[in-house]
């Protein structure tokens, strides 16, 4: 295999991978650049933007063609290529796009944690606990009594689940991690080292690595007319095409208890709220 890393042209990520390249997000259980790896294994003299997503399908489909030849997504975005990127063009499914913004790793994380087919357990799970769905569970993790998790989820090494506390497909959480006497979290994806410790809730959201919520944090996610969330980023407000969308917290973030965020917030990296906070707008 000889894929070949390029750097991001445009992308604005934050208030994640702050002086981190963006394969090193976690996603379903992995970086980005591992599972970038893996899906190019086999194809020779491969190519790709180091924040495009391609699916092995789309990979065989441009590894069929002769070369050279470009890959471009439904949109009209070079994602990847062989040889040089003067060959045929080949459009992609509309599950290979390129990851410009933060909120984008959420629909990322859920293709692929939604494919689950099996249960990993090299934690411990109770017998108290309730699994409906497929789970990975990471070497030193325990699972406690009184945990519900309804589809499939993602969960690192070295993670204390419970007790009663509620997963929801799909999410992702990473090592080091502490999930919660009555937390619920849904569709999400929680860093490493990251507490949500206690009567909060986690919806359609990003949190990045040793973020602490206070108890009582609730990240909303749908606003009251049904329609898209928008998100400002770099003084245009952009229409984000999810629906759902919690939060995107930055690395080493601390939330006071009983915060409140405004669907589609951005909290950037080692912020802080006060107990009973309101997070209107994005904190800087």
């Amino acid at each position: 295999m000889s894929l070949t890393i390029h750097p991001t042209q445009e992308a604005n990520w934050w208030p994640l991978l702050q002086d981190q390249a963006c394969g090193t997000q976690l996603i379903a259980g992995k970086t980005l650049l591992e599972l970038q790896q893996q899906n190019a294994d086999g194809i020779s003299d491969a190519h790709q933007y180091d924040n495009a997503w391609i699916t092995q399908a789309d990979w065989e489909k441009l590894a069929a063609a002769a070369q050279p030849a470009v890959l471009k997504s439904a949109q009209g975005y070079t994602l990847a290529w062989t040889g040089d990127q003067n060959g045929e063009e080949i459009t992609a499914s509309e599950q290979s796009f390129l990851i410009n913004y933060a909120w984008e790793f959420i629909s990322l994380n859920e293709q692929i944690v939604s494919q689950l087919n099996a249960n990993d357990f090299q934690g411990d799970v109770s017998p108290a606990a309730h699994i409906d769905g497929f789970v990975s569970v990471g070497k030193g993790s325990k699972i406690l009594p009184g945990v519900v998790i309804e589809g499939n989820v993602v969960i690192g090494e070295n993670c204390k689940i419970g007790p009663n506390c509620y997963l929801r497909g799909s999410t992702t959480i990473g090592n080091d991690c502490h999930i919660g006497q009555a937390v619920e979290i849904k569709n999400s994806i929680v860093g490493h080292g990251s507490s949500v410790g206690h009567l909060s809730y986690v919806g359609d959201s990003v949190i990045g690595n040793q973020v602490n919520f206070g108890a009582g944090t609730i990240t909303s996610n749908l606003r009251h007319d049904g329609a898209n969330h928008k998100s400002m980023i770099e003084g245009r407000l952009l229409d984000t095409g999810r629906r759902k969308f919690g939060a995107i917290i930055g690395d080493g973030t601390h939330t006071g208890i009983l915060t409140a965020i405004y669907p589609g917030r951005k909290l950037g990296p080692n912020s802080s709220t006060r107990p009973n906070d309101t997070v209107e707008r994005d904190l800087t």
